[in-house]
């Protein structure tokens, strides 16, 4: 089995590396670019830089599975369109926002239906295939039908935390990599084929990130887009959903959590104070970068608190 995690991983890497120069061509092309908000002054020399850059780890992550289909494949598939379903509603975003040249895609309320109508499915799911118990560092417990709203507000805290992490060049992207790397291994930790299917599209989607990485990094070629922030945070959390292990989720994601709480923080503290704020700017990574530190900084200090977490958290669960 060991064999199959390295090669999802392998494969979609490669995959990723040759398709991604091709889908940047095409973007510029068809002149499918970012375009900054007018506040954001720093990043004024992204402008024109061309997004949508999730197809590239999303096809790779379809290419690693291609050659390993796991048995059992029910739950795999399941999770493969929930992702997928992710990145189609960023897609329409980012179509939106092409189109139209401005940083508007979908208004805030078709986000939020799009994104609970899909954490609803899961919820639902996740209940009727009795999936109702948490697996907190080892202790086992069963919350029933309780668990349909922890489920939604999981994934739609995930999505847009996700959403709001992805800022800097190689910031998501990066983040989440090393995430879903020690999360795929600890879920081979557990002695379940199902673990291991999962553990296998993790994989995959890691060497596809990787392979994004190489052309998303300071200074980014491609953004990765709503096409690829949704999907990858509707994939951490159905990941977790189905795996019993979404309390760990803000653990492990810290930073994810970060980026939200304070921007969440912003806003209410804005509208209360009638215009001051916290923070420089919001999300928290553009504070720091209005301070001066540069974005690539930036970058690896929140990966490396990620993987120091992470693996933390990963040497719990082998001790227990």
């Amino acid at each position: 089995m060991a064999i199959k995690f390295i090669l999802s991983g392998v494969i979609s890497f490669l995959f990723a590396c040759l398709f991604a120069p091709l889908v940047i061509s095409v973007c510029k092309k068809l002149k499918a670019s970012q375009t900054i908000l007018h506040y954001v002054d720093k990043h004024a020399g992204k402008q024109g830089t061309p997004t949508m850059g999730g197809v590239i780890f999303l096809a790779a992550m379809l290419v690693g599975l291609c050659f390993l289909l796991p048995e059992q494949r029910f739950t795999s598939i399941f999770l493969i369109l929930v992702t997928l379903s992710y990145g189609l509603l960023g897609f329409l975003d980012d179509f939106i926002k092409i189109r139209y040249h401005h940083n508007e895609g979908l208004r805030p309320y078709q986000k939020i239906i799009g994104q609970f109508g899909l954490a609803l499915i899961v919820s639902l799911y996740i209940y009727f295939s009795g999936r109702t118990s948490l697996n907190f560092f080892g202790i086992t417990f069963d919350i029933g039908a309780f668990i349909i709203p922890l489920v939604i507000l999981v994934l739609i805290a995930t999505t847009n935390s996700v959403n709001l992490t992805d800022g800097l060049d190689g910031l998501a992207g990066g983040v989440s990599f090393v995430y879903l790397l020690i999360f795929g291994i600890l879920l081979t930790l557990f002695n379940s084929i199902e673990m291991s299917n999962l553990a296998i599209i993790t994989f995959s989607l890691c060497g596809g990130l990787l392979g994004f990485l190489m052309f998303n990094c300071f200074p980014a070629k491609i953004f990765m887009g709503d096409t690829g922030s949704l999907a990858l945070g509707g994939f951490i959390g159905t990941v977790a959903v189905l795996t019993g292990l979404e309390l760990i989720l803000p653990i492990m994601g810290i930073m994810f959590v970060l980026s939200a709480v304070s921007d969440i923080l912003q806003v209410l503290y804005f509208k209360k104070t009638k215009g001051k704020r916290i923070f420089l700017m919001a999300p928290l990574h553009h504070h720091f970068e209005q301070k001066g530190v540069h974005e690539n900084r930036i970058v690896i200090v929140y990966i490396s608190i990620t993987a120091v977490i992470s693996l933390i958290v990963l040497g719990v669960y082998l001790i227990v």
